[in-house]
């Protein structure tokens, strides 16, 4: 791996989740020679001691922008997985001059105007009960997939924390208009029943600006998947 052909890759994680989740995915994408950056939204992960009910998309796209500044990260390859998706959409919105391509990782792909609950109708009953039935403010953390295997569904149960509903429910206003970076989707074939990233799928592969890749996984390929993750992102940036 010469100089010139390491990147700098920075994650937006998915909800209920946080940068410990990259975990498997550091001394691989070190070993490729990259740099993985893999910060935690505020109230998640090593920061859930700060969760409230005020944290929002706002919040998480502010968190992100903040680690671009005082890191002075440039050329950026921007990752969104899951719920990231919302984020890194903002991010690369707010931080055009710092961003070189955008990858959504089986990741929702909001249009202005959108929030995450008007991009999965189906799950947004659900997940608006969940948290009513809570403390009102936050939800549970939905189910691993099938194939993870019992040690990783320890590890993931002990460490995945509730998910501010404010941040599903945030509508995501972009200053610039659609990104016109380059942009790449992988979508997870071992898909669920409500097959939730589909449509954005199939947005990628009709929609001029767009690669679009498949890879063998469930929808945490960083967690079930990494070594064939890492490849995939490896041609995805070479």
């Amino acid at each position: 791996m010469n100089s010139s052909s390491a990147k700098t890759f920075l994650v937006c994680h998915g909800a209920w989740s946080a940068g410990w989740a990259w975990k498997k995915m550091h001394p691989l994408m070190q070993a490729a020679g990259h740099r993985l950056v893999t910060p935690s939204y505020t109230g998640l992960g090593e920061r859930a001691h700060l969760a409230n009910p005020s944290i929002d998309l706002e919040t998480h796209i502010e968190d992100m922008l903040n680690v671009i500044t005082y890191e002075d990260l440039r050329d950026i390859v921007l990752l969104g997985h899951s719920y990231g998706g919302m984020v890194a959409t903002g991010v690369a919105d707010r931080a055009r001059d710092r961003v070189a391509q955008l990858i959504y990782l089986d990741a929702f792909v909001p249009r202005d105007g959108q929030s995450l609950f008007d991009l999965n109708e189906s799950g947004r009953q659900h997940l608006q009960d969940a948290a009513k039935s809570g403390d009102g403010w936050r939800v549970p953390p939905l189910q691993t997939p099938p194939d993870t295997s019992p040690a990783d569904v320890e590890w993931l149960a002990a460490r995945r924390v509730y998910m501010p509903v404010k941040c599903f429910e945030t509508k995501l206003k972009l200053q610039n208009g659609e990104p016109t970076l380059p942009r790449s989707y992988i979508y997870a074939t071992r898909i669920t029943p409500a097959d939730t990233f589909g449509p954005f799928a199939k947005r990628a592969q009709g929609e001029a600006g767009w690669r679009f890749y498949a890879i063998d996984a469930s929808h945490s390929p960083n967690v079930t998947a990494p070594d064939a993750l890492t490849a995939l992102l490896e041609k995805i940036v070479a």
